[in-house]
């Protein structure tokens, strides 16, 4: 009888998830099924560029994944019911169904967050996916010149779409809002690259200012002070999909899915969670962030695992850390901020256009990596000899 593997949510972490099981273990052996809502790639980390008009690559999970062994099924995922082994779904046709696994990968990530602040639901555009972006495109599309684009939020995200913004459309009074200093937690030379790119591209910066409401025409600040914006982008706050906290599954606060280093959650050995729905600890046992950098390393460290406790092979002892920062400074300028294996800026830093060229080689490199699911690793698929859950000594130990 076949193991049954259940990968729920296709994005950056779920699809390289899918892709190393299929690699790492045998057909006869697996049967690995592939949830997802949308049937195609959704490259993430390129919404602000979906928003400003570039078209991207399509990258259909039909053709990236024809010939490996994983079925894909096109559905949204409702229900976890981590007791029983089962997952609910609604397929494109309204229809609902149950699926039943014997080991669970959850990669549901995370959404965007208006964090409760008046007015941003109903006024505030988002590029946390693509039907965001593409909104936001629409609209931007139909702004005459010199009408205001405030974009809320000095994280990566919100650096990466106002400067996108500002590029693509000079014609328009781009702002961003800031809780804090410009860049403040990149190094000297960061922020120095950073603060001379917007002042290229005309980029005013609110520094150290909370954005307290969302009107149709502005923004309210902490301080009183009014914003106006035809166009306001809140780039601040995600919050993990909402399922695992639901399910008796040990989660934090935030409603991510507690984990151990193989990315095994604590509460439940056949479930496994990685990406932006994982609270797994990397070095000094900080808390990894939300991104596409935790969220690869997290796939091939669960994957890994699975298919070692499968076939009785050794468990992985791999530690999750960091060594860059890449921001894209809209299409010719670029930000690489190299940091220390818990994420803290070290003085080095690559600027320019070559760090524009390394940021895109990047996120190629991440694409490709989806788009060939079973290429790349050397191939090493062995029989499966026995259940993880059964066997497995911690397990054995903590029941």
């Amino acid at each position: 009888m076949q193991h049954r593997i259940i990968v729920l949510g296709a994005g950056y972490a779920g699809a390289v998830a899918a892709g190393r099981l299929a690699r790492r273990l045998r057909r006869e052996d697996v049967a690995i099924t592939l949830v997802n809502a949308e049937s195609d790639f959704v490259e993430r980390v390129r919404m602000h560029q979906l928003a400003v008009g570039q078209e991207l690559r399509p990258r259909p999970f039909s053709e990236m994944f024809a010939g490996t062994g994983v079925e894909l099924r096109q559905a949204t995922v409702t229900a976890v019911d981590a007791d029983r082994r089962t997952v609910t779904v609604t397929d494109v046709t309204g229809g609902t169904g149950r699926l039943t696994y014997d080991t669970l990968v959850y990669a549901l990530g995370s959404r965007w967050n208006p964090q409760g602040v008046p007015g941003t639901a109903e006024h505030a555009h988002e590029i946390a996916g693509r039907p965001g972006a593409l909104r936001l495109r629409e609209r931007l599309a139909g702004l005459d010149a010199g009408r205001s684009v405030v974009v809320v939020g000095g994280g990566l995200t919100g650096l990466e779409a106002a400067s996108e913004i500002a590029e693509s459309r000079p014609d328009l009074d781009v702002c961003l809002a800031a809780r804090g200093d410009l860049g403040d937690w990149l190094s000297a030379k960061g922020r120095r690259h950073l603060r001379k790119v917007f002042d290229g591209l005309g980029v005013t910066v609110h520094e150290r200012a909370s954005v307290t409401a969302v009107g149709a025409d502005h923004v309210t600040l902490a301080d009183g002070r009014s914003l106006p914006a035809a166009v306001t982008l809140w780039t601040t706050g995600f919050a993990v999909h909402p399922i695992a906290r639901d399910t008796t599954l040990k989660t934090s606060g935030t409603g991510r899915i507690v984990v151990d280093g193989t990315m095994r959650s604590v509460s439940h050995p056949d479930v496994y969670a990685i990406g932006d729905a994982a609270m797994a600890a990397g070095p000094g046992d900080k808390p990894l962030r939300m991104s596409c950098a935790s969220g690869v390393p997290t796939a091939w460290q669960a994957a890994d695992a699975i298919a070692a406790r499968l076939t009785g092979g050794k468990i992985p002892d791999v530690p999750l850390r960091y060594f860059n920062q890449c921001i894209s400074l809209g299409r010719k300028e670029g930000l690489i901020q190299y940091v220390t294996a818990d994420d803290r800026a070290v003085d080095a830093a690559l600027t320019g256009r070559l760090a524009a060229l390394y940021k895109e080689l990047v996120c190629k490199g991440a694409a490709w990596g989806v788009a060939n699911p079973t290429l790349g690793v050397p191939t090493r698929r062995r029989d499966v000899v026995r259940e993880p859950a059964a066997q497995d000594p911690a397990v054995r130990a903590a029941a």
